[in-house]
């Protein structure tokens, strides 16, 4: 069986939260690190206009964003509690707004002059100011509205607190992790590991929660190439789409695109579409053609 291959950057939030989770789906799998920031070649090969990271490949598969490579996640390592679809209504609604809102609070809250002097250790001056000012522009064309700094660690705080009052068994919803451990964990992360806030001292049970995410690790993965990981995607085919596709859209050429942030379209032919997921046929002379998928909750399609 091929190894799943991600592209990700080490300081990406959404990253770490897929990274824990193969971690806890002890998969094997292959890294493609890209740049913080488009454009990004190899993305735009397999993904279109998609600019967000994380993206995962599975031969000639394509997994656009967090829940899409989760649902993935799922599927190859037989962890359904990895996958969205299935979940009862107060886990859908706690990562909703958690990958969102609670999310862009903490890296709000959280980017402060500590942090643009770590981006600048890691890279470099010239590289922090373009990586700001792709996120300025990036956020303009946001339909989120961001909150001031004050007001983002308030809803932090009170995030953590509620989380607090949550942990009875060792994880949130029970006594295994769910999506929706990995959906909190990936934006405390940024707060605690990489921002280095110590707004966690006065919660003790997420501070031990936290322990027990983090141990999960990465699982087991080697780097590859950019050029090998695309010879992967020529060199394979898309999986048969099993499910039959009722969509009014199947079949036609659409725009796919975030809802929220980030919101650059995907264009292709719609080959599959339910209330869980989007799958767009698209080609390149590069790799050839591949499906391009994406978690239809938070993403908006149209005809093109």
């Amino acid at each position: 069986m091929q190894d799943l291959i991600l592209y990700h950057y080490a300081m990406s939030p959404f990253s770490e939260k897929v990274r824990a989770m193969l971690g806890y789906a002890d998969l094997s799998w292959q890294s493609v690190t890209v740049k913080e920031m488009p454009p990004r070649p190899e993305l735009s090969i397999l993904a279109g206009g998609y600019r967000k990271v994380p993206v995962a490949q599975n031969g000639a598969d394509i997994f656009c964003d967090s829940r899409a490579i989760a649902d993935e996640i799922a599927r190859l390592s037989g962890k359904d509690e990895l996958s969205l679809a299935g979940q009862p209504q107060e886990v859908i609604d706690f990562v909703r707004t958690t990958d969102l809102e609670v999310f862009l609070a903490c890296v709000i809250a959280a980017s402060d002059g500590r942090m643009l002097k770590k981006l600048v250790k890691e890279t470099s001056l010239l590289h922090t100011f373009r990586f700001l000012k792709d996120r300025i522009t990036m956020g303009r064309k946001s339909r989120v509205k961001a909150l001031r700094g004050p007001q983002a660690k308030e809803k932090v705080i009170r995030h953590i607190a509620t989380m607090e009052s949550m942990l009875d068994a060792e994880f949130l919803f029970g006594s295994i992790p769910c999506i929706a451990d990995f959906s909190a964990y990936h934006g405390l992360w940024f707060v605690t590991d990489l921002a280095g806030k110590p707004w966690l001292r006065d919660y003790p049970k997420v501070q031990a929660w936290m322990g027990r995410m983090k141990a999960f690790g990465h699982g087991d993965f080697r780097e590859i190439t950019a050029d090998q990981a695309l010879d992967i995607a020529r060199n394979a085919s898309p999986r048969t789409i099993e499910s039959s596709s009722d969509d009014t859209l199947t079949g036609k050429r659409v725009e796919v695109a975030p809802d929220d942030y980030g919101r650059e379209p995907v264009t292709g032919k719609l080959v599959f579409a339910d209330e869980h997921a989007l799958i767009l046929e698209r080609s390149h002379a590069r790799v050839g053609e591949v499906n391009v998928h994406f978690p239809r909750q938070g993403f908006a399609v149209k005809s093109a």
